[in-house]
């Protein structure tokens, strides 16, 4: 046999050897993938995001940090801001649209004064949160509660569109008015209207409010910051109608 052909034949033996070798390995590690567990355990994780999905790919969960935190989705599509601003957690409804969630932050800037919040929020179906916890901190200025709260029966994707469209227009009359009107009630809802707020004030005071439709406190109850009691019931232009001590008994 020809020294050249021999080497050809003993060159084609050490392929074919390498190359089964390599289709059974890979053949095992695929085979080992596939029976893995769905379930796995990990002691410790560092991560920037995660996103929990349904089966079909919608969201239903974010959990991030600020720089690759997500903006609204409205049923899978971004709108209204970008991501980037909102530490935390975003919750998604079932057709992909945000209902809520729990962001956070705090830091002290280079004049030594501070910030910090916690907010924990629910969403009205298709609109913004209408149940939700904060705490808000600027510097000691602090103020933290419960509020429930109406908004009216209009889908938030078009009132954002509607809204982003009326900042197109130049700066003057035509958009502060066009705004104006964006902002009124529709079918005789505000957009927005606190209902009740359970909480303390910058003023250091444990206050109740119980408010109308539109908003307006028709029901107060407030201890101050020196422990002073009250309660006052007030009419559609905020006028006290009637308190609790009366001026007679608070003179006393």
């Amino acid at each position: 046999m020809d020294a050249s052909v021999a080497r050809q034949l003993r060159f084609l033996r050490a392929y074919t050897l390498v190359s089964t070798t390599l289709l059974l390995v890979l053949g095992l590690a695929a085979f080992t993938r596939a029976g893995q567990p769905a379930k796995q355990r990990f002691t410790e994780i560092d991560v920037e995001r995660i996103n929990v999905v349904e089966p079909d790919g919608k969201l239903r969960m974010v959990i991030s940090n600020r720089p690759r935190s997500i903006g609204p989705i409205y049923k899978g599509k971004p709108f209204g801001y970008a991501g980037g601003t909102r530490p935390g957690i975003i919750f998604f409804n079932d057709e992909g649209t945000e209902n809520g969630g729990l962001t956070f932050t705090g830091r002290r800037g280079p004049d030594g004064k501070f910030q910090s919040s916690v907010g924990m929020s629910f969403d009205q179906y298709n609109q913004d949160q209408v149940l939700y916890l904060q705490y808000a901190d600027q510097n000691g200025q602090r103020r933290m509660g419960f509020t429930v709260a109406d908004r009216a029966d209009v889908d938030i994707y078009d009132l954002v569109a509607e809204r982003d469209s009326i900042m197109k227009l130049p700066e003057g009359a035509a958009r502060t008015e066009a705004l104006r009107r964006w902002q009124e009630p529709r079918d005789g809802q505000p957009l927005f209207a606190q209902r009740v707020y359970v909480g303390r004030d910058v003023a250091k005071s444990a206050l109740v409010n119980l408010s109308d439709r539109s908003g307006k406190p028709r029901v107060r109850l407030v201890v101050d910051s020196l422990g002073r009691a009250s309660l006052d019931f007030l009419d559609e232009t905020g006028r006290v109608t009637y308190s609790l001590p009366d001026s007679g008994r608070r003179s006393r």
